[in-house]
């Protein structure tokens, strides 16, 4: 049985953040562990229960700007 990290609050989020992980690595991100397995999907996890993956919800731009407000 697998135990779901402190900081992470929910399995539906623990499964998306390794999975959106899964897919970075796949199209060639490098890893941010060093990792014994090679599967994208195994190192996301890892990556993602040591907290090393950061969740972002769409309500601060990537960097780390707020959104600007629509004109209008």
């Amino acid at each position: 049985m697998f135990k779901l990290p402190e900081h992470i609050e929910s399995k539906y989020r623990f499964v998306m953040l390794s999975a959106l992980r899964a897919e970075q690595l796949q199209a060639g991100a490098l890893p941010r562990i060093d990792a014994v397995s090679r599967k994208a999907t195994v190192v996301a996890q890892e990556e993602v229960a040591e907290g090393m993956i950061q969740a972002w919800d769409g309500t601060v731009a990537a960097t780390g700007e707020a959104p600007a407000e629509p004109e209008g």
